[in-house]
């Protein structure tokens, strides 16, 4: 609109015009800048984060002090392991290791280890839990499992459950990566209930957008009492991308593997019964 034509309209109409002119180009000012953000991925049915980065902190003295003496017996143990040999072995043990156990279940601390997930946190009916067994050598994952997707005008699909290992950390937060590179096999004990699992491996990456890439395989499970050995070559996890078979693969990173996960999606409903839950005694690596 042209400024002649404004010059004639009311002075009501005269300051929206302004205004909706105006407003693109100083909305970056206005707006928080999470919400301007266009490179932030947002989960369908969460909803929008209108607030400023800056947040006021709760400031603990006790804690800070904790934290401290935390950080600084990690650090130690760092500086120690090194004088020992790689991963705080001796050097001829870590050469001629032959298989490496990475989690066993064996008390409640072990479970502090695993993040459990589903699709209840974005609006969905599913729910995962995760409980140590009868003799506090194994652990169930167990719950229910709904392919109905929430209702917020977003999500066409939903219906899993996961379990994933926690990212482990080094002192003052760094990331602590796995070094898988000596072995060639992945060794899992599982008692399974006869469904088809996803098994995920993250690792680091070397591009900010490539966040979302992890190498998937497919485990399945046979129902019954018996336990189930799985061994799955690293050759065979092939890459994807949000849930995307890529057409350009490449091997695993296993020098800089970050979390292993389990996902549950077959789209069949229903709350698992009582003798059908999804066992886990430990999981190791092996080489051949």
């Amino acid at each position: 609109m042209s400024l002649p034509k404004m010059a004639r309209l009311p002075s009501v109409r005269l300051l929206s015009s302004i205004q909706q002119q105006l407003l693109p180009s100083i909305a970056p000012l206005t707006e928080p800048r999470r919400a301007a953000s266009r490179y932030e991925y947002r989960r369908p049915g969460e909803p929008k984060k209108d607030k400023y980065p800056f947040q006021p902190v709760n400031f603990s003295f006790s804690k800070g002090l904790e934290g401290i003496k935390k950080h600084f017996a990690l650090l130690k143990k760092e500086v120690t392991d090194r004088w020992v040999g790689p991963e705080g072995k001796p050097l001829l043990e870590h050469m001629l290791e032959q298989n490496q156990v990475l989690w066993e279940f064996r008390g409640p601390e072990s479970l502090k280890q695993w993040t459990v997930s589903s699709d209840h946190e974005i609006g969905g009916q599913s729910e995962a839990h995760l409980k140590l067994g009868r003799n506090n050598d194994t652990c169930f994952l167990y719950g229910t499992l709904s392919s109905t997707p929430p209702r917020d005008g977003e999500t066409r699909y939903s219906g899993y459950c996961t379990m994933r290992s926690q990212q482990p950390l080094r002192s003052f937060d760094r990331k602590k990566h796995f070094d898988w590179s000596n072995f060639n096999t992945l060794h899992l004990r599982v008692r399974g209930d006869g469904r088809p699992w996803m098994i995920n491996l993250a690792t680091e990456t070397y591009f900010s957008h490539q966040g979302d890439d992890m190498y998937n395989y497919f485990l399945y499970t046979r129902g019954g009492p018996y336990w189930q050995e799985v061994k799955i070559p690293f050759s065979k996890f092939f890459l994807t991308s949000r849930g995307r078979i890529q057409d350009s693969q490449h091997c695993v990173w296993l020098d800089k593997v970050n979390t292993i996960g389990f996902t549950l999606g077959d789209k069949a409903d229903g709350p698992l019964p009582a003798g059908d839950r999804f066992h886990w005694r430990q999981q190791r690596l092996r080489s051949h």
